[in-house]
Parts: structure tokens; C-alpha cells; sequence
């Protein structure tokens, strides 16, 4: 419920964990015992009286002065007194209680110290809660506290959540209450009884209509009210004569009988007064309304009758509810929905709330300065905090990533404040671009080049690029976690067409200096003209140059004079007024793409040729290239020297690689194989005895980021040096051209990883790689054969191409247009590109009034044309992508991915409605006709109308004389023009992109690592043990809510699904599902592949029916984003097929296989071995479905096709020869004695899917199915049955039970067989 409001968790000014007593069951769900008194213990494999490493969760009895008195609490001696308050102000029975103080054998706990640091602390023991008097901000905070539980808050609006922030979908596809909920035969009990008649696939299609509903939310029932309104009365604040005795606040409370209270808030509590509406009188009213009480919600119960039922009933159905779903995010910042519904946003869903305006008040006090935080400070000494124990750097980074969501949402709010014109600039003479501000301690500037800085890099261009890889380099510099060496806090807030980056405040960076001293301390002053050096920096810097391979070299300022540098020269460091080296500047910590540039890019300022037009010089190489290249590098110096061992050479001095400096990477843990492969993987297959070990304190590779921008080398020595440097990056682009991105397309043909889904996970693909996203038109053009599958990539790469060339054009027309003017633009560009078909030549629908408003303002939107916009659209995708659309591309796109990526990259919420973007659009069925295109419908902003009544495309109309002088609330245009696909009021909201330069946590990613690797070696119980552990820090260090934490849940729900945990891998499926939803999207790819995860999970639980409604909304999901053709969905249909035959819905089941088995032969081909396995299912499916004949057709289908690729001696080609034998003799049998009822038992018997079909988990984008469950790459998914039909015989004459499951032996096939079927 609302109680989990950020406000309200940080009454003490403490991060406090939301779900604490969520997170202490997760610690002990899987391997705890009962021990003494009610202890819960946890241990790694604590079986036949073991009790190794155990950690003991435990009761203690909470004290109470009123009712119910006492109530116990789980807690843990790992864990801290803010985690138990917070569990106690969770409790139903503990609401009220927010200003309070913990005893414990008569003494006072301190509020801010470990459970540990209690003496005699053990299970069993009594902590008496005792009521504090309030302040004045203890007084508000409770207010508002109360307000959340008792639903009296009405819906908020800012400017970073966008309408239905954080919203989730789960509870109405899969519901699940949590691990209480029922053992899994209950919950397959409760849906078996539906399961026959409500097969959840029953009317699903196959073709690409695409259904909206699905990314709408489910309509909830209403609660009643508890109370009418509570809020600040109009007495507030107290004069100086009650403030003196005690008052804090005036209230106002109005309850459901009708009844209005003035009450007043007290140190001691609050109670009724004598005051009313038009007179004063503090004080406490007279008998029989005299009611006081210590909380504001006992005082409320008293006062109002129907409180109390009102209230259960609201709690009773939030209780039915998923908390995962419904707590307040505090440590992200939510996911907003593309598309959203009309009944969120109406008229009707705004509720009238007066504290809602007062909430700023309630919040910050009257001077407004407890919100008023000194960032850079905050985060500074945070990072300065002891990390010697464990314990320490769980503290630290836990505080550590609360700040950085804390400034993350501020710096976020500000910047849109800030590009939306409502912020003032400290230099407000200088140019627009050139402007600087200060809103609430942080900084910003706009990601433009207003001084001149990047004039011969490319100027606007280059440095919005630049921005952009600050924060990027900034990360890297976070995560690296240098002790002595400061980073501001920094983020990109993209808005509007503009770039603002937000940084904290660095003590000293507006210090005027004396004019002949430099304004930094280390690195380039203006450029490369002027270089300072500094010994202080020298040793801070190096760690990071070392980690990031950065070659210490020399540079040359404009004098000829050299300085050796640890970085880049544009890196700069800046010693604080605060005694601090920070790094700034880190946009070049690699060095240029020189191939690119060489080809694309040339110096002037005058007309470039088509061919070097690039846009700016900021092209430089990613690190995860960087690493890739050092690995190459590093394995062949290893070879080299295990040849010379080999040869008789000199023994290598044995050497640990993991100690060497050079080992570092910002990506990956340091205990890696020069191969990428673990170092337990090695371990496992072969030891260090037997191969040696080679010493690799000889080998170093590092990079020069200043080669190729204009140094000028004056000895011949340095000249020398300085080519080999050009000549190591060179190579290094070579790696990227002949390996890399060769292996990207190949890996990516042959089916070796999943296949992205959009354009986000094609970038993130591409990343992961080491490419970037310039080179995703030459992805496209390597994409050219006609594989289906490249085919595939192809047109993916096209539509991301287009859609950031429509993210490019749309910016430069919002860049210089007023707000509220947005609307009307985007609505133009979109039916220009996309609403052709409805109007092949739309207009813009202006406001007149607001046009006449901001007569200055830039409306050449107005101007494009359907031709226009396309002919820039080819000509942004050249120009960056170096990539030339076909003629016919406009026709080929897919509308609906396209207009779903656009409003991606430029943080639109739609309207959801069956836009006319096609065709097809014209016919399909929709669950929302009110709202389809070409029908006028009612405006909800300003009151026009809308589809088919329009402006006059910015001309003035004659002044409307309808008695209103409003200027925004014109009626009616009467001069009616053809329909447009978008009016301006189908863009509900704009929100803000967010970049931000948080790091991971470096403590739960070693704990995962190490339990992924204990997992591999076959130490299952440390495993676990370890893998507990990795979740229990991911909870306490980002909080439930958090994507991080979402993405470990499912990978261990993965885990615990291949070690038979399923109960484990349901519950942390269901979870990995709602923390996606609401943290990434609910669209996004990773939600689908949890979505799908837990369908096999569900399934192999035994709850099919959920996991049928899972598939069924992973693949309308799945239409929605990429189409019905995605080239992994193949697995899906199979895995449908087969929990379709579970149900015995062997005719469903049949037409599931078919489409799996067509898809295969399109993707894969007709002769390959994942189309053979497909056949060989689907031969099964048919027999079963009475298909005697096809089913023979099927199955000599999948026999030749693995008589012509694996040979006739291989298993898989015996047993489709045995199988077909035995089909055509039953076939004949079947058409001979055709009404002999014994024979019709014994087939149905004889193709039963118990024994030949699997369900196969959904191959994550851009790795194998099973890699993120082991480390493994399997040799195969696909097993057929390995089974003799004399076996199968026996087993059917000795029980004739179809669905008994019997254990069977897994046998691997070839590994060209991965993608195929689920067999």
C-alpha cells in the first residue's frame, strides 16, 4: 500500500529497507531449520545435525503502549535498528506509530546501530516501544505518513513520473501473493479446474494484429473512502504565544459522516480544539468532542464511526494485492508506459486535494530548507567511509547507492525544470546555449557548445556527444572505486529537445584564480594549448589508467613544451577547496575511432563532401573493445610463451594472473581467462599442474588516447614512439573490423545467442560487444544475404536507424519551441512519417492563441511534409550511419515497433488507441473504438476538437467571441479538414530521459560470481549458500525495488530451476517479473524473457494454466515490440505446444507445433536439424491428434534430414527410423482394424509426449538459453526420446499411465542444434 512513500521511509533521515520482512524470508525460504525458542536458522546444507556458517533469523517481542500490546518481529544480528523500526511501522497493528524511541532491558537503543551492538539481544526477548514527543517535523511527517495508509493522498504529478509510473501488469496476468500463498499442489488444485475450459491460447493469432490492451492496466475495484479530506487548516502555522505551549500545526479534518474537525497538533499528540472556520481557538474542545491521542490515525478512529471498516476494508484489499507492485520506488526511478490508458489521465481520474498543494510544506518545512542538501558533500564522504570489513562495505555501498537515487530523481526534476525555461540563469547575458544554472545545490549547463570549446570537433554536435561520454566515463571511474579520487555526481537529463548535464558541485570550480596560475590543477586548460602538471595527481590518476589500459604519454602544449600525463589530455583534475583530487572532463578515456574518422570525417569549416560530412569528431572506441583486444593480445603472448616451454625454452617463472594490475576491468571480475572464459571452467577441465601457469608481469598493453588529435611529437625518439602508438590503435580498430563485428553477425546467423527483440536491446547487444552504434548501418549492410535470420537483423537495424534519425530531426524542431507548443510538433512529424495513409498531407494543428502568445517562437515544424521529413530521415541515416535506405523503406517499416521506438527516445506517453498506421489497421479488431482514428473525439487539454477538426495550420482566425478571454479555452474550429492519425492532445505527456553515472555494487556482484562458480564445480550447497548471500546484499544495497534486483532474481530463478528448486524458481521468477515491469518497462525485452521464464517455471511447478496465460502475454507483448516473427519465438511456440499436450489438448497442441515447425523452416531452413527436431515433435503431436498419415509424413521428414546431416549411425537418425517404423505399422494397423477400440487405447497410449517432450528455457538477448543458468554452453537443447519402442511397449503394458512421470536419462546432440525445439 502507500505506506512505502520515500518520504515516509526516510523519517529519520535514514535509507530504510521497504520490505524488510520480505527480504529476511528470502534469506531463510529455501535452507532453514527451527532451532531453540523459535530461531530460525539458516545454513548451507545443515542436515543430520551439521551446523556450519549458520546465521540465525530469530523473534523478539515488541512492547506496546496500546493496542494489541505486543507483536512479534523476526530480525537477524546482521541487520540494523532502522530495519526493525521500519519492520514495526509495517505491522497492521503498528501503523499509527512513526515518533518513537526502542528499550531494551530498561536502556534506550540507539536509532542508528546494529542489531549486534544490543546487549543480551537473543530470541524471545522483550524491546519495549516508547512514545517520543513530537516536533515539528516529526508532526508533519507523521501527517503525511497518515494521509498515504488511510488513502486520504489523492494522485500526484510531477514533471519525472509520467502517468502510471512504475505500473505493473503482473497481479492480472499471473497473480501471486508471495511464498504464503499456498504450497504449489494448492495453487495447481485452485487453476486445474479452469484449465480445460479456459485455455488461455484458445484465441490467439498467429499474424501481427497487435493487440493494445495488452500494455493496459486491468480495471481494479474501488475502495470506499475512509475519510473526506485532512489537511492543513488555514490556522496554520501557530502564533508565537502556542507555539510557546507546544502547538506544531493546525489540521482540518472532514469524515465520512460529514462531520469537520479542527484539530491541533501537539508535542504531546493531537486532539480536537475549539477553532472553526472563521474563528480561532487552539485549544481542547469540551466534553463529549474532547478526543485526543498520541497519533493523528487513533484520534481519527475515534472521532469518525465508519472509520474503522472503511479502514479494514482498504487494508483487506490491499492485502490482496502484490506489495512488490504497489510499494513506492525509492531507489529507481520508475518505468513510464509509451502508452497509456485514457482513464488515467481523464478529467475523472484527477481528484480534488488540497494538502496536495501543502505537501511541499509538509515535506520541507516552512523556510523550505530541509530538502536543501550539499551533494558533492554527501557523496564525497560516503565514498570516504571504511570498507575493511564486510559489514563496512555493505554499509557504505548501501548508502552509497540511496544517494545516488536520491540525487539521480533531484538532478532529474531540476533539469526538466531547467529546460522547460522556469529556472533562472546565473549568466543571463550570455547565449542561450552558453547559460549556466543552480536549482537545488546542483548544477547544470546544456549538452551544447556555447563557448566554442568543441568548434574544430564539430561544435553542437560534438559536444553533446561529449556529455554524453563524461558520464559514460564517469561510470567506468565510479565502479572503479579508487580510494583518494573524487567524482562529482553526475547524470544527462534529455527533455525537450534539449541536453542538460547535471553535475554536484565541486568545491573550488567557480573560484576565480590569480591570472597566472591555471584554473585546473592536472591535464588540458584550454584544450591541448595550455597543460598543467601536478605530482599530487600523479599517483590517483595512474590507478585508473592502469584499469582502464591508458598509456602514461606525453603531450605538447602550444609552446612545444612536453608534459607526461597519467590520462588523456582533455581529462583534467582539479583539486577542491575541500582538500579533494577530482577527475573531471572524462569524455576521452579511449582513443578515436581513427577508422571511422578517416573515412567519414574531415578537418574545416567550409561545404564537406557527402562522403566526409561525418558530424563531429567525438567517434572514440568503446571499452569493452578495449578489453576484447587486450584478451586477444593476452592469449597470444600465452601461447607464445607455452610454444617456447614447448620448443625447450626457458621455464616461466610461475606467475598468478589475477594479481597483475593490468587484470583490472571496469566490466568484469579480474578472475577471468585470457579466452573469457572462468577461471573454475579451467579449473575444471584441466589444472594448473598439468599445463604450467605462464608469468605475465612481461606483458603490457596499453593505449594512448591523444594519438590522432593533433600532438606534435618533436624528437625523432618521441616521433617513433608515437607512431607505434597510432599503429597499436589501428590494430585495435583492424580487431574491431575483422573480428568483432564479423563475430557479431556470425553468432547471430548460426543461432549461438538469443536475438534482440528492439532497438534497445540491439544497442545494448552491440555494447556488450565493444560496438558502437555507428556501426549499426554497416550491421544492416552486412545483413544483406538472405539468411531469414539476417534478414531479420536487417530490418531491425533499419528501424532503430530510423528512429534515431526521427529522435534527431524531432530535437532540432523542439530545441527552440516553447513547451507547450511540443504537442503540436511531435503530433506533425508523426502523421508525417506514420499518418499517410489517413492524410497523405497533414497540417500542423496549432493553438492560434498560443501561437499569437509566443510570436518569437520557431515554427517551422509547420512547414515539414510527409517528402520532407522522409528525405531527411535518408538523409540523418547517411550521414551517421553511413547508410542508404532503400526507395521503398517508408513501405516496408513496421508502424506500430516504430512509433513504439520513437516514443522511447523521446520519453512520449501516448494515447492508447488503435492508431491507423497501416492497412491492416483498418480492419482490426480493437478493444478500444471509441477511441480509433478518424473519429472526432472531446479534447481533455484544451478543449478543441480533435481527430478531423483542426486549425488552419497557423494562420490567425477571427477573434472567437464566446465570452471567455481565456487564451486556452477556445472551442471548436467549425472549418473541418480531412482526419490526422495524431492530434495534438494524443501526446498525454513528455518525459525525461535519464543517463545516469551510478555504479554497481561491487560486493553482490563478487557474490554472485562466486556462487555462479561454486554452481559450475558441483559444490551445490556452498553454491546456494553463496547465491543466498549475492541476493541478500542486491536487497540491502539497492533496495527491492531496483533493476539490478530484478535481474538476479531471475538469473537465480534460473539457477534454482536446473538444481530442481522449482518452488525457489517460481518465487523468484514471480518477483524478477513485477521489479521488471515497474523499473524497466513493461514492454521492454527483459520483461518479456521474465515473463517467459516463469511460464516454464509455472509449468514445471505444475501450474500450467498460469504459465499458458504468461506465454500468451509474453507473445501479445512480444507482437507489440518486434511482430509475430521474431526468429527465437520458435522455442515459445514449442514450449506452448508442449503445455498444451500436458492439458491433453492434443488438437491445440498440434497447430502450436505446426507454427513452430514453419517457423524453423523459415529461419532456419527446411533441412536443418532444428527443423528435424520440430518435425520429429510435431510427428508425435499428429499421432496423437489421429493424423496417422501426417504423422508418418513428419516423421520421414525428420528421418532423412538426419540421414543426410548426422549419418546413419547416429542415435538421433536410429530412433526416427525405429519411430517411423513403428508409425507406419500402427498407421496400417489403425486403417485396417479402424473401429477396433483396443487398438485406438494402445495408440494413444504409445504417443503419449512423456517421454520425448520438454519444455526448453527462452535463449536471453545476445547469449545461449542455458548460459545464464550454469556458465554453460550446452551441446544441445534438442534430446528426442532415447527410449526403444519395445521399452515404451512394456512400460504401457505394464501400466497403461499415460502421465506417471518416469526419470530418463538426458543425452546431448550435436551443438548445431541448440535453437531448435524443446525436445
Amino acid at each position: 500500500m502507500g505506506d512505502g512513500d520515500c518520504d515516509v521511509k526516510t523519517l529519520d533521515g535514514v535509507h530504510e529497507s521497504e520490505t524488510t520482512k520480505d527480504v529476511l524470508k528470502s534469506k531463510v525460504k529455501h535452507c532453514e531449520h527451527h532451532g531453540e525458542n523459535g530461531a530460525i536458522i539458516r545454513s548451507t546444507g545443515a542436515e543430520n545435525g551439521e551446523d556450519q556458517n549458520v546465521e540465525h533469523v530469530f523473534d523478539v517481542s515488541i512492547v506496546l503502549p496500546h493496542h494489541p500490546y505486543n507483536i512479534q518481529v523476526p530480525v537477524s544480528l546482521q541487520g540494523q535498528i532502522q530495519d526493525l523500526r521500519s519492520a514495526i511501522v509495517e505491522q497492521p497493528g503498528t501503523f499509527q506509530y512513526t515518533c518513537f524511541h526502542l528499550e531494551h532491558s530498561g536502556q534506550r537503543i540507539n536509532d542508528f546501530t546494529d542489531l549486534s551492538d544490543v546487549k543480551g539481544l537473543a530470541a524471545g526477548s522483550k524491546i519495549r516501544l516508547i512514545e517520543d514527543p513530537y516536533t515539528e517535523r516529526d508532526a508533519r511527517m507523521h501527517v503525511v505518513r497518515i494521509r498515504e495508509i488511510i488513502g486520504a493522498a489523492g494522485n500526484r504529478v510531477d514533471v519525472l513520473n509520467g502517468v502510471d509510473a512504475g505500473l505493473s501488469l503482473h497481479e492480472s496476468i499471473a497473480p501471486w501473493n508471495g511464498p504464503d500463498a499456498g504450497s504449489a499442489a494448492k495453487r495447481k488444485s485452485a487453476v486445474s479446474k479452469s484449465a480445460a475450459d479456459a485455455n488461455p491460447l484458445a484465441d490467439f493469432k498467429f499474424d501481427d494484429l497487435i493487440s493494445i490492451p495488452t500494455l493496459l492496466p486491468r480495471s481494479q475495484e474501488t475502495t470506499s473512502k475512509t475519510i473526506k479530506t485532512l489537511g492543513i487548516s488555514s490556522w496554520n502555522p501557530p502564533p508565537p504565544m502556542f507555539r510557546q505551549r507546544g502547538h506544531l500545526l493546525y489540521l482540518q479534518l472532514t469524515t465520512n459522516e460529514g462531520e469537520q474537525f479542527q484539530l491541533t497538533s501537539h508535542v504531546s499528540g493531537f486532539f480536537v480544539n475549539r477553532s472553526s472556520n472563521s474563528k480561532f481557538d487552539p485549544l481542547p474542545k469540551a466534553s463529549p468532542k474532547n478526543a485526543m491521542a498520541h497519533s493523528l490515525l487513533t484520534l481519527i478512529q475515534a472521532l469518525s464511526p465508519s472509520f474503522s471498516d472503511a479502514f479494514n476494508a482498504l487494508l483487506e484489499a490491499n492485502n490482496k494485492r502484490d506489495p512488490l507492485a504497489t510499494f513506492q520506488l525509492t531507489s529507481a526511478i520508475p518505468s513510464n508506459p509509451w502508452l497509456v490508458s485514457p482513464s488515467s489521465f481523464s478529467s475523472a481520474a484527477h481528484q480534488p486535494d488540497l494538502t496536495r498543494t501543502q505537501e511541499t510544506y509538509l515535506l520541507s518545512g516552512a523556510e523550505n530548507t530541509e530538502t536543501l542538501r550539499d551533494w558533492n558533500e554527501e557523496i564525497q564522504s560516503t565514498r570516504e567511509l571504511p570498507r575493511e570489513t564486510v559489514q563496512d562495505r555493505v554499509f557504505r555501498e548501501r548508502l552509497l547507492a540511496k544517494i545516488f537515487a536520491e540525487f539521480n530523481d533531484a538532478a532529474a526534476r531540476g533539469g526538466a525544470l531547467v529546460a522547460r525555461g522556469e529556472v533562472a540563469p546565473l549568466n543571463p547575458t550570455e547565449s542561450k546555449d552558453a547559460q549556466i544554472f543552480v536549482y537545488n545545490g546542483i548544477f547544470y549547463s546544456f549538452g551544447a557548445d556555447g563557448v566554442g570549446t568543441f568548434t574544430s570537433e564539430g561544435g553542437d554536435e560534438a559536444a553533446r556527444i561529449a556529455v554524453g561520454k563524461d558520464v559514460a566515463g564517469v561510470k567506468m571511474v565510479n565502479q572503479l572505486d579508487i580510494p583518494g579520487l573524487a567524482t562529482p555526481g553526475t547524470i544527462i537529463v534529455d527533455y525537450l529537445g534539449k541536453r542538460l548535464v547535471a553535475q554536484s558541485i565541486v568545491p573550488g570550480i567557480f573560484k576565480q584564480r590569480e591570472p597566472d596560475e591555471p584554473q585546473v590543477d592536472y591535464g588540458g586548460v584550454e584544450g591541448k594549448d595550455v597543460v598543467a602538471d601536478n605530482d599530487a595527481f600523479v599517483s590517483t590518476f595512474s590507478q585508473v589508467s592502469k584499469a582502464l589500459k591508458v598509456k602514461k604519454h606525453a603531450v605538447w602544449d602550444k609552446e612545444g613544451k612536453k608534459h607526461v600525463l597519467e590520462g588523456s589530455v582533455e581529462t583534467k583534475g582539479l583539486l577542491g577547496t575541500d582538500g579533494r583530487k577530482y577527475i573531471l572532463d572524462l569524455y576521452r578515456l579511449t582513443p578515436l575511432d581513427i577508422s571511422w574518422l578517416d573515412a567519414y570525417w574531415t578537418d574545416g569549416h567550409d561545404k564537406k563532401p557527402l562522403e566526409r560530412n561525418y558530424p563531429h569528431r567525438m567517434s572514440v572506441l568503446r571499452s569493452e573493445l578495449i578489453e576484447s583486444y587486450w584478451r586477444m593480445r593476452m592469449s597470444e603472448y600465452v601461447k607464445a610463451e607455452l610454444d617456447k616451454r614447448k620448443n625447450g625454452q626457458k621455464d616461466v617463472v610461475d606467475g598468478d594472473t589475477s594479481d597483475q594490475p593490468d587484470r583490472e576491468s571496469t566490466s568484469e571480475t579480474a578472475d577471468t581467462r585470457v579466452d573469457g572464459t572462468s577461471d573454475a571452467k579451467t579449473n575444471d577441465t584441466e589444472t594448473a599442474k598439468d599445463r604450467g601457469r605462464v608469468d605475465i608481469s612481461a606483458f603490457a598493453l596499453s593505449l594512448n588516447p591523444d594519438v590522432f588529435c593533433g600532438q606534435v611529437p618533436q624528437t625523432a625518439e618521441e616521433k617513433e614512439e608515437w607512431a607505434n602508438d597510432e599503429r597499436e590503435v589501428r590494430a585495435v580498430t583492424d580487431h574491431l573490423h575483422q573480428k568483432i563485428i564479423p563475430e557479431f553477425i556470425h553468432d547471430l546467423k548460426e543461432q549461438e545467442v538469443g536475438f534482440p527483440m528492439d532497438g534497445q536491446s540491439l544497442s545494448r547487444l552491440m555494447h556488450k560487444r565493444g560496438i558502437n552504434v555507428r556501426y549499426v548501418g554497416k550491421l544492416a549492410s552486412l545483413s544483406k544475404e538472405g539468411n531469414p535470420r539476417l534478414q531479420a537483423l536487417k530490418r531491425l537495424a533499419e528501424q532503430e536507424m530510423i528512429a534515431r534519425a526521427f529522435k534527431h530531426t524531432a530535437n532540432r524542431y523542439l530545441k527552440n519551441l516553447p513547451t507547450p507548443m511540443a504537442p503540436s510538433c511531435i503530433a506533425h512529424l508523426l502523421n508525417c512519417l506514420l499518418g499517410t495513409r489517413t492524410n497523405d498531407s497533414p497540417r500542423a494543428q496549432l493553438d492560434d492563441d498560443l501561437q499569437y502568445l509566443y510570436k518569437d517562437a520557431d515554427y517551422s515544424f509547420a512547414d515539414a511534409t510527409p517528402h520532407g521529413l522522409q528525405t531527411d530521415i535518408e538523409a540523418q541515416t547517411q550521414l551517421r550511419y553511413r547508410y542508404t535506405l532503400e526507395e521503398s523503406w517508408l513501405s516496408g517499416i513496421r508502424p506500430t515497433q516504430l512509433l513504439r521506438e520513437i516514443a522511447l527516445k523521446l520519453g512520449l506517453q501516448l494515447v492508447a488507441k488503435d492508431y491507423c498506421l497501416s492497412s491492416e489497421a483498418d480492419s482490426r479488431p480493437s478493444d478500444l473504438a471509441p477511441l480509433t482514428n478518424g473519429s472526432a473525439i472531446q479534447s481533455s487539454v484544451h478543449g478543441h476538437a480533435t481527430n478531423g477538426v483542426t486549425g488552419n495550420g497557423g494562420k490567425k482566425k477571427k477573434k472567437r467571441n464566446n465570452g471567455d478571454s481565456s487564451p486556452v479555452s477556445a472551442t471548436a474550429s467549425t472549418i473541418l479538414e480531412p482526419p490526422h492519425t495524431f492530434i495534438p492532445d494524443d501526446i498525454v505527456n513528455i518525459v525525461p530521459i535519464i543517463k545516469d553515472s551510478s555504479s554497481k555494487s561491487v560486493l553482490a556482484e563478487e557474490a554472485l560470481e562466486a556462487g555462479r562458480i561454486s554452481m559450475i564445480q558441483n559444490q551445490k550447497d556452498l553454491g546456494q549458500e553463496l547465491l543466498l548471500e549475492s541476493l541478500s546484499l542486491h536487497e540491502q544495497i539497492y533496495g527491492i525495488l531496483h533493476p539490478e534486483v530484478a535481474r538476479v532474481y531471475h538469473q537465480l530463478a534460473m539457477l534454482y530451476y536446473t538444481i530442481e528448486e522449482k518452488d525457489a524458481a517460481v518465487e523468484l521468477a514471480h518477483k524478477a517479473v513485477v521489479i521488471s515491469e515497474r523499473t524497466i518497462g513493461i514492454d521492454s525485452d527483459e520483461t518479456i524473457l521474465s515473463y517467459l521464464n516463469l511460464s516454464l517455471f509455472e509449468h514445471a511447478n505444475g501450474n500450467t494454466a498460469v504459465a499458458l496465460a504468461c506465454q500468451r502475454h509474453a507473445l501479445e507483448l512480444w507482437k507489440i515490440i518486434y511482430g509475430p516473427d521474431h526468429p527465437d519465438i520458435m522455442t515459445t511456440y514449442n514450449n506452448a505446444a508442449v503445455m498444451l499436450q500436458h492439458l491433453k489438448l492434443f488438437h491445440e497442441s498440434r497447430v502450436w507445433f505446426e507454427k513452430s515447425h514453419a517457423v524453423s523452416e523459415e529461419m532456419c531452413g527446411k533441412d536443418s536439424i532444428s527443423t528435424a527436431s520440430l518435425a520429429f515433435q510435431l510427428a508425435q503431436a499428429l499421432a496423437l491428434d489421429q493424423d496417422h498419415k501426417g504423422a508418418v509424413n513428419r516423421m520421414r521428414e525428420a528421418y532423412s534430414i538426419f540421414h543426410h546431416k548426422l549419418g546413419a549411425e547416429d542415435r538421433n537418425t536410429k530412433e526416427a527410423d525405429s519411430w517411423l517404423d513403428q508409425l507406419t505399422v500402427n498407421a496400417v494397423s489403425i486403417a485396417k482394424h479402424a473401429k477396433d477400440v483396443q487398438a485406438q487405447k494402445i495408440r494413444r497410449a504409445l504417443f503419449t509426449p512423456r517421454v520425448t517432450l520438454r519444455t526448453q528455457p527462452q535463449a536471453p538477448v545476445g547469449r545461449s538459453s542455458t548460459e545464464g543458468m550454469n556458465g554453460r554452453v550446452p551441446h544441445s537443447t534438442n534430446a528426442l526420446d532415447n527410449r526403444s519402442i519395445d521399452e515404451l511397449m512394456k512400460y504401457i503394458e505394464s501400466s497403461g499411465d499415460a502421465t506417471r512421470k518416469t526419470p530418463t536419462k538426458k543425452r546431448k546432440n550435436p551443438r548445431s542444434r541448440r535453437a531448435g525445439s524443446s525436445l
